[in-house]
């Protein structure tokens, strides 16, 4: 310890204070103590069953043979835990992001080819890059940009293409390529040709594993169902009878190596559709930590992880990995107690790979197909349309048109689209605030909008108006003119106007200039202007940096409506 503590002296005063503020390797198991084994081991057996089927199946939803699934785990499994802070986040291959990457490089290249792959490990790559800076640079806040109303619109456009993808599979017809309209269509006219023991097989399978998340998230649901699938395909020879099998999965141990690229001038159409990928694992990794806190986290350090673990899954051979709220909430409700559930899933999956790899050249691609369908009804989240429809008429619309985008474009058109969706609101939000006309509550000193659920009081003379945003170079005219009407609109001649100031938690230069100009403009026609519970620090300094206060005059600025009122007239409560 005199050693460390010696080199540390030796560095400069920011240097050894960034190095001791940095996490350590394996920070999920600091502190680790022995009684939390035997959570660890039972959570990576409970994760280890939900992951096998998932990660299978989202590999066939990227393009890519079954077992790449299992790689995409494994490398970013091991690399959140050795450089993750989270004790509870399950990191691996995503059913959320593959179909963006997916739709997106099928136009570059033939889906499962070896060009096709390359693509998607150089953007697995480049996608982890850009989780390493977001993690350097902790720029996590990107997540709080994006709308849950509008978020919530473009899972639910996911779950539909991975619905309308799983299809065929389901069915038992070719494949259907193409725009996700075209799709539909080319699904319709292959109905006749359907197989009935392939939809049986399928539609078990969904409903299994639907049923099983319902009862606990514990229950691996989708192993019992590819499990069952498997036995009754080989009991019952039903290969012979036309139902498609996934094949016997290959257990050779994936090598590091850079990608192959077999066309550089594709490389342009990767870093948008990085960017849009990046953007997704950002907004979900956010939602996860939050969801499950742990005593370890540390800002930034879980999306750079995350990054690494992209990085290794480009390099052996796989795609894009991001974190999955699902796995996480089983490994959670399991008992895990550190990272070290992950490794031991990794274990326990290569332990079944190895002596059971056989057993997936019975198990048929309608179970696959039911399982990704049991994950797309689990993103369809209608229970928070529901609240959101419940809460806001308005923001029900934007659900929508974040489902509509994702849907009637181009998937990784219909993403920025939508992520433009989101920041539009949010802007709209603060250049058009919903400004309110206050009253008195009567026999209260109380100021409150009139909306019906108290009696009010309208005292002729006095107008108080309450901007609910801060006031600047945005929204400065906006304001203003709802200033200006909500005075002209009052029953008698206004002989003063309070502006109820907590929600002007900033003031800008411009909206300052507003502010004093429209005080000038009251001024001239006999109305007194007073400031009211102007309490946000950083408003306080501007309005009296920027000369706010001093055309108000002091006398004229009070801590509530209710001492201004009865400070510039006779009106008392």
């Amino acid at each position: 310890m005199r050693v460390a503590g010696a080199g540390t002296a030796l560095l400069n005063p920011e240097t050894a204070k960034a190095m001791q503020a940095a996490p350590a390797m394996f920070a999920s198991l600091r502190g680790y103590r022995a009684a939390w084994l035997s959570g660890d081991l039972i959570a990576g057996i409970m994760l280890a069953a939900i992951a096998l089927p998932e990660q299978l199946a989202t590999a066939k939803l990227a393009g890519f043979p079954p077992e790449a699934g299992l790689y995409a785990f494994a490398a970013g499994t091991i690399a959140f835990a050795a450089l993750g802070t989270n004790r509870f986040a399950s990191i691996g291959a995503d059913s959320t992001t593959a179909p963006i990457f997916a739709a997106s490089l099928g136009v570059l290249a033939a889906a499962g080819g070896a060009a096709y792959q390359g693509l998607a490990g150089i953007l697995a790559i480049v996608v982890g890059t850009i989780l390493l800076v977001v993690g350097v640079v902790r720029a996590g806040w990107v997540a709080d940009l994006l709308s849950v109303p509008v978020t919530t619109g473009f899972l639910a456009g996911i779950s539909v293409h991975i619905v309308v993808g799983q299809l065929p599979s389901l069915l038992g017809i070719a494949n259907a390529r193409g725009p996700l309209l075209a799709q539909i269509g080319a699904i319709a006219l292959g109905l006749n040709r359907a197989n009935p023991l392939t939809c049986v097989i399928g539609i078990a399978v969904l409903g299994i594993a639907v049923l099983a998340a319902r009862v606990s998230e514990r229950i691996p649901g989708a192993l019992v169902g590819l499990i069952g699938a498997g036995v009754a395909v080989a009991a019952f020879n039903l290969r012979a009878r036309g139902v498609t099998v996934i094949g016997a999965l290959n257990v050779a141990l994936p090598t590091l190596r850079f990608p192959a690229l077999h066309d550089a001038g594709q490389l342009p159409a990767i870093v948008p559709l990085a960017l849009v990928v990046a953007a997704v694992c950002v907004l979900q990794t956010a939602v996860v930590v939050r969801s499950f806190p742990s005593d370890t986290d540390a800002a930034g350090t879980d999306f750079a992880a995350i990054g690494v673990g992209s990085i290794l899954a480009g390099l052996s051979g796989a795609f894009p990995v991001n974190s999955s709220p699902p796995r996480t909430a089983a490994a959670a409700a399991a008992g895990a107690r550190s990272q070290l559930t992950g490794p031991i899933a990794v274990g326990v999956l290569a332990a079944i790979v190895a002596f059971f790899a056989g057993f997936a050249a019975y198990v048929p691609q309608a179970a696959l197909a039911g399982v990704l369908m049991s994950i797309a009804v689990r993103i369809f989240r209608l229970h928070d349309m529901r609240k959101i429809a419940r809460s806001s008429r308005w923001e029900i619309y934007l659900v929508l048109a974040g489902a509509l985008l994702v849907i009637v474009l181009p998937i990784q058109t219909g993403m920025l689209l939508a992520i433009m969706l989101s920041l539009g609101h949010g802007v709209s939000l603060v250049m058009w605030p919903a400004s309110t006309q206050l009253f008195q509550v009567r026999g209260s000193t109380i100021w409150w909008p009139d909306t019906g659920e108290h009696e009010v009081v309208d005292i002729p003379g006095i107008v108080v108006f309450a901007p609910s945003a801060p006031v600047n170079f945005t929204n400065a005219e906006y304001i203003r003119r709802r200033l200006l009407a909500v005075v002209a609109r009052a029953r008698a001649p206004v002989t003063l106007l309070v502006i109820e100031a907590s929600g002007m938690t900033d003031i800008d230069y411009t909206g300052s200039q507003m502010l004093q100009g429209a005080i000038g403009t009251f001024a001239g026609r006999g109305i007194q202007v007073a400031l009211a519970r102007l309490i946000g620090p950083r408003a306080q300094a501007a309005a009296t940096r920027s000369g706010l206060i001093a055309a108000l005059g002091e006398h004229h600025v009070f801590l509530s409506v209710q001492e201004a009122v009865a400070a510039l007239t006779h009106v008392q409560p």
